[in-house]
């Protein structure tokens, strides 16, 4: 890019999806043109910098859950104001070409980018599916009141009308060339197990607990299985993990589940899979376990709701289940068990599919091709 540099600005520091993405999304920048503010320290912001872009940790307003109050939101509306002016100067003070919010509940971006008069991109990577509350009614006239409003997925695009416009994530990592027998050596898996993962933070509509009751249905009882959860909660917080615990306990499959919190070696543990698992139970907008899994080769068993039956194909790359349904999670889990050549060649048919739609040197063309518009 030959004009200034792009503002980007984010809404957490970790290493899941968005944060993965944002990465793409400032190589597709170049990292000599791109400034990052970030409301946190973390992972992300380490990442970031070794890629060459400049990245600023400084508290900002998001749009969070826990904010849902008079008094939350009156705070978030003195934070805002703070972004508006502190930012609106960076933009002027750095020549700032253009600003990206890279998720929907990033809120400052807007107004500053506006201040200064340069152009804003909204990314939206949260479902606003069913939203029937006055505050979507106003965030919904925000979100497509940027120069350009991009969702990550057709599902996500639905409720924010023909201003919206859909580019898919990228594969963020190389999920590929894992060391299959020695993790599942190490994980004490048996040849003959069917191995199914989960991977995503650990939260109460991720649908890691579906997994689990599905184990302890009849279809599997009986089967060799073992479940994969991988991830960490919401700043830490044990109880997510906990709550797992107990159920798998109560249930009698906990020799059949393995929490391994948050681990580095996805390519390790996306070879000693045989089924990826997204038994989201809210609408998720296009997760990338979904992605990866079928990047490395592997079935996706996902709920059939949001973007995943934009990146599952039924019956083709792998299996789409009713959302919230152990049994008809237990069903898929024990027709792929009982067919693993079946699984075996969706999973092929996941991996071609992935590297045809979900490229990162795809999202990158896309969205250096949405910037020399936006900037003429």
């Amino acid at each position: 890019m030959s004009a200034g540099p792009v503002l980007f600005l984010h809404s957490s520091a970790g290493r899941y999806g968005a944060d993965r993405q944002l990465e793409l999304l400032v190589q597709a920048a170049a990292p000599r043109h791109a400034i990052v503010v970030l409301p946190e320290d973390g992972e992300l912001v380490g990442a970031l910098r070794a890629l060459g872009a400049e990245v600023t940790v400084r508290p900002t307003a998001v749009l969070r859950r826990e904010l849902m109050s008079a008094g939350g939101l009156a705070g978030l509306a003195r934070a805002l104001g703070r972004d508006v002016r502190s930012l609106s100067a960076l933009i002027r003070r750095r020549s700032v070409a253009l600003v990206h919010s890279n998720t929907s509940v990033t809120l400052g971006g807007a107004a500053a980018a506006a201040a200064a008069g340069v152009p804003h991109v909204w990314h939206v990577r949260e479902s606003y599916e069913g939203e029937p509350s006055a505050l979507w009614t106003v965030q919904r006239r925000l979100l497509v009141g940027a120069a350009a409003t991009v969702c990550v997925s057709r599902a996500v695009a639905a409720p924010l009308g023909p201003r919206a416009r859909v580019i898919v994530d990228g594969l963020a990592i190389d999920v590929r060339g894992g060391d299959r027998a020695g993790t599942r050596a190490a994980l004490g898996i048996g040849e003959h197990e069917l191995v199914c993962l989960v991977i995503g933070r650990l939260s109460s509509w991720k649908g890691q607990d579906v997994l689990v009751r599905a184990l302890a249905e009849p279809a599997l009882r009986g089967r060799p299985l073992r479940a994969l959860i991988v991830g960490g909660a919401w700043r830490a917080d044990p109880a997510p993990a906990r709550a797992l615990e107990r159920l798998a306990g109560e249930l009698g499959v906990a020799d059949g589940v393995a929490l391994l919190g948050l681990r580095e070696d996805v390519a390790d543990l996306y070879a000693a899979a045989d089924v990826v698992v997204v038994p989201s139970t809210r609408p998720d907008p296009l997760p990338g376990a979904a992605i990866e899994g079928g990047a490395a080769g592997r079935p996706v068993i996902a709920s059939a709701h949001g973007g995943l039956p934009e990146i599952v194909q039924a019956g083709r790359t792998g299996l789409l289940v009713e959302p919230g349904s152990p049994s008809s999670l237990a069903a898929a889990l024990a027709e792929l068990e009982g067919d693993r050549e079946r699984g075996a060649a969706l999973g092929a048919a996941a991996a071609r599919l992935v590297a045809e739609r979900f490229s990162a040197a795809r999202l990158r063309e896309r969205i250096r091709a949405l910037y020399a518009e936006l900037l003429g």
